[in-house]
């Protein structure tokens, strides 16, 4: 009798388990409708896990296929990160057409309509973001700058890092990340140290004394540029006579290099030769002057002692 007993009341235990749980599962796929929209528990953990799933699977593919991009010597680093980034845009995007249509069961009109009004609103409201994604496409897509790039926009110069969805990530020499909005690079005027010929021309104004001799000036100049590191000599370096000035003869060094990156660092090295060799040759690099005409009054000079100048009778001239 004891063991009819629990048997009997394991029976009766297990029929209210899978009473309850039935209920519960009913309640998970019990479908409410919103609008023309039918949504359960279940589907939406369906959709939410499809996302995810999207998500990873999205990054895997990226980094294997810039893995594999990487080991083409022959191609551009730019080109691998363009890859990677889009194909990892393209599996997302699934992913969301899929997570929508198994937790909303959206069919593709649904979707386009539902597109269609997010864009609407994007377009009123969030209209400097959606210029930011679009240029990162433009970005990608055309490629006028590319990861690993040189660029100077507006004071800030760096190495590009990063092109991501809405902004791009400049690492400047101090090693400090710059945030730039995508829209900027693309609406923006932008230097590319790195795009094109690897070839930069280099150029370094100077202004000497009106009094100076002109050939002399043009010979130092050139022997400035004189075994300077990354100045090539092939174009070699040109000197032009630009203006005669206010104040000044201005002239312009003229050179060549291939390492970009490093004109600033190539600009001092000249600079400082330039300074010394000047003082050698004696040539003077004039400050700007300013006269003064007095007609009539006096002027006080506070230099230590207080002198005063009268200029009653005649103009007088004070530099």
């Amino acid at each position: 009798m004891p063991g009819i007993f629990s048997s009997l009341v394991t029976a009766v235990i297990l029929q209210n388990w899978q009473s309850a749980l039935s209920r519960v599962w009913y309640y998970l796929n019990h479908p409410i409708t919103i609008g023309s929209i039918e949504v359960s528990v279940t589907k939406l953990v369906e959709g939410v896990l499809i996302l995810a799933l999207a998500l990873l699977f999205s990054r895997t593919v990226s980094r294997l296929l810039q893995r594999s991009i990487s080991k083409r010597a022959y191609l551009d680093p730019g080109l691998r990160y363009t890859l990677g980034k889009l194909s990892q845009y393209l599996i997302i995007t699934l992913g969301i057409l899929l997570s929508l249509k198994a937790a909303f069961s959206l069919d593709l009109t649904s979707i386009a309509v539902l597109f269609t009004a997010l864009s609407v609103g994007i377009g009123f409201g969030l209209q400097y973001i959606a210029a930011d994604i679009a240029s990162g496409f433009i970005l990608l897509f055309e490629r006028p700058v590319r990861v690993g790039d040189r660029i100077t926009i507006g004071e800030d110069e760096g190495d590009v890092q990063s092109i991501n969805l809405r902004t791009t990530v400049v690492a400047t020499n101090d090693r400090i990340s710059i945030i730039v909005p995508n829209s900027k690079l693309i609406s923006q005027r932008l230097i590319n140290w790195s795009y094109g010929d690897p070839r930069a021309r280099i150029a370094i104004h100077i202004g000497v004394a009106a009094d100076s001799d002109v050939e002399l000036v043009t010979k130092t100049l050139l022997k400035a540029a004189e075994d300077v590191d990354n100045v090539l000599r092939d174009p070699a370096p040109k000197v032009q006579f630009l203006k005669f000035g206010d104040w000044s003869l201005d002239f312009r060094l003229l050179i060549w290099t291939n390492r970009p990156r490093l004109h600033a660092q190539i600009r001092s090295d000249i600079n400082y030769r330039i300074e010394k060799l000047f003082r050698e040759a004696g040539i003077e690099i004039p400050f700007p002057q300013t006269e003064l005409r007095l007609r009539e009054g006096a002027l006080r000079l506070d230099t230590g002692d207080k002198f005063i100048a009268d200029t009653k009778s005649d103009d007088r001239e004070v530099s």
